[in-house]
């Protein structure tokens, strides 16, 4: 009898039987045989489909690190930290594919109805990611491995300024760092040839882009070796490094650099302004290139995890606008405006009283302040906070003039916080408006408590490590919006004005990004549009557009994703009335980590039905 009611508990819990299943078996003592052994074959099946499903799951994202050694160093994955991606060629190219087919294959041979709501998720995950890394598979990506956005030399840069993800505190690290890069010329080499295809196929960037890039490449270029940026590690030793070894890794670090690494970057160089600038094309959007129209589209899908097409986010983009634009009306006056309501972002970017900094490190500690006030209303909306500690710091020099403010999640191993990077140019141009909405977006409650909660989570390493553009960037543009909760723009009108400047750019995205790759929008007329409704400077607009022009769809998941998060926060709050707890949707938001919005829908909407009868 004691088996049998451990084992039936058992089951209850793991969902297998129900409780009347259970009565019904106390019945008989032949029932109770019968439904044992019914149960126990239940059960083993349940784990067996769980472990099957454990150990693909581990499967894919050890291959895909593999084929991705920068990402898992981002990760704090540091098996790969002396590999770069070498998917540039099409044997290895074939061969993720083949792997990918594999593992789908191997997914669809797994009982997803025998699974736990916890593994469903995970399998679901799983067969989401698996077909959209297919269906992207279908496009000539890899003839065009650069852009000024993301290029695997100034990585390194970054990698080597000892201020990214990449571990550089020992002699190991050094020698691990080493041998990634002396695979450089070869990543270099397959790129060159890569470029040189696209250029017979007409799958080349625009020209605009390649003159935006070459000034990183620039600076990738020196006559002295102890100038390079990948040599900042031997003029940056740590403290506790012999001098035997310091000497050791200098002379290796200028061997290489010199005779493999340099010569390389000069031929790539020279590859860049001379051929391939000749051969870019004056065009902006993607509907240029030879299937381009339907090359973006499925960008779309992938990046709002939607089947939205084009032109339904383009007309969504203006509405939005408008909508955004008619809180202008009120909230001019409050700040000594009288023109009109459009014109109010590039009025108060006139208004010298918000540029009060002189320095970066004045910068960083505005930030810093907003941090506290912030940390003071968290309990308010969040029921928990991640463990992980949030550092703030300023872009490295090389990318400022074309980076974005962005973030990077903490290593898993707890080595490495996560960062805020905030690119300061010119302190004295630096505004304070945006500053409040900049740091719930990228830091706390944004990107932060969502990817290091996340690495918190017990669930295979592709989802702490993989997911979406939309639920990534719509969550962290949805943690804009608490801010007026949070008070922090009760008392300060300029920094509402930011907040309101900073949805309207995302809703302008819709418009621009769309307007771009299917309605023939030249650069100028987008720069144009966004200098006319945004307010922003020419050199601002030109930035983003040029992002926009270099990821294409990839700006279409913030508001796409925040509204569908505040979509399902309004249905919750509507459907449970007095019972809606704000922290606890915020759980059931972050709980499972990054969803496709189908996902979260539906995941959400359960919760409702369970909170109904709570």
């Amino acid at each position: 009898m004691l088996k049998l009611r451990l084992l039936t508990s058992v089951l209850i819990s793991a969902g297998v039987l129900s409780c009347t299943s259970v009565m019904a078996a106390s019945d008989t003592a032949s029932a109770k045989d019968k439904h044992a052994v019914v149960a126990q074959s239940g059960l083993q099946g349940n784990l067996k489909q769980s472990q099957q499903l454990s150990k693909l799951a581990d499967e894919y994202y050890d291959k895909q690190a593999a084929y991705d050694p920068l990402e898992a160093t981002y990760n704090g994955d540091t098996r790969y930290d002396d590999k770069l991606p070498m998917n540039l060629s099409q044997a290895v190219r074939a061969k993720q594919v083949a792997i990918w087919k594999d593992i789908s294959s191997k997914l669809a041979r797994i009982k997803r109805e025998q699974l736990s709501a916890t593994d469903a998720v995970t399998y679901d995950c799983l067969d989401y990611e698996l077909k959209a890394n297919l269906d992207m598979a279908k496009f000539d990506d890899h003839l065009l491995p650069i852009n000024q956005m993301e290029n695997v030399p100034v990585t390194l840069a970054h990698f080597a300024s000892g201020q990214s993800a990449q571990p550089m505190k020992t002699v190991k690290h050094y020698e691990v760092f080493l041998r990634r890069l002396v695979q450089l010329p070869t990543w270099m080499g397959q790129a060159t040839s890569n470029m040189r295809e696209g250029v017979k196929r007409g799958i080349v960037l625009p020209k605009a882009l390649v003159s935006s890039v070459l000034p990183q490449f620039a600076q990738l270029v020196t006559d002295k070796v102890e100038d390079h940026a990948y040599f900042a590690p031997i003029k940056n030793f740590p403290n506790g490094f012999r001098e035997a070894e310091k000497q050791r890794l200098s002379k290796e670090y200028k061997q290489v650099l010199t005779k493999k690494v340099l010569p390389a970057l000069r031929q790539f160089n020279q590859f860049l302004t001379q051929d391939y600038l000749a051969a870019s094309r004056n065009s902006s959007g993607f509907s240029a290139l030879p299937g381009g129209d339907v090359w973006y589209r499925a960008l779309v899908r992938d990046q709002t995890t939607t089947s939205l097409d084009p032109e339904t986010i383009h007309a969504l983009g203006l509405k939005e606008v408008a909508r955004i634009q008619s809180e202008f009306v009120a909230l001019g006056p409050k700040l000594g405006y009288s023109g009109e309501p459009a014109g109010l972002p590039a009025w108060i970017d006139t208004q010298k009283q918000y540029r009060p900094y002189k320095t970066e490190a004045e910068v960083l500690d505005g930030y810093r302040q907003i941090e506290k006030m912030v940390n003071a209303k968290l309990p308010e909306l969040f029921n928990k906070v991640p463990k992980a500690a949030l550092d703030i710091r300023a872009e490295p020099e090389i990318s400022r003039e074309t980076a974005s403010d962005h973030y990077t999640q903490p290593a898993i191993d707890g080595s490495r916080p996560g960062v805020f990077w905030a690119v300061i140019n010119n302190p004295a141009d630096y505004s304070t408006v945006g500053m409040k909405t900049l740091y719930l977006h990228e830091g706390q409650p944004g990107h932060h408590f969502h990817l290091a909660t996340l690495q918190e989570l017990d669930i295979p390493k592709f989802r702490k490590f993989g997911g979406n553009n939309a639920y990534t960037e719509g969550w962290a543009l949805y943690a804009e919006t608490l801010g007026k909760e949070m008070g922090l723009f009760e008392n300060d009108p300029a920094a509402y004005l930011g907040h309101l400047t900073d949805e309207l750019l995302r809703a302008t995205r819709l418009v621009v990004d769309t307007g771009l790759h299917t309605k023939g929008w030249t650069r100028e007329q987008a720069i144009q549009y966004q200098q006319t409704t945004l307010g922003y400077s020419e050199a601002v607009s030109r930035q983003a557009t040029e992002r926009y022009m270099a990821w294409p769809g990839q700006a279409l998941g913030y508001k796409i994703g925040s509204l569908k998060i505040v979509e399902l926060r309004q249905k919750a709050s509507s459907i449970l009335g007095k019972r809606f707890d704000l922290r606890q949707f915020h759980d059931v938001i972050l709980s499972d980590g990054t969803l496709p919005l189908a996902l979260l829908e539906a995941k959400v909407n359960k919760w409702i039905d369970s909170q109904k009868t709570n």
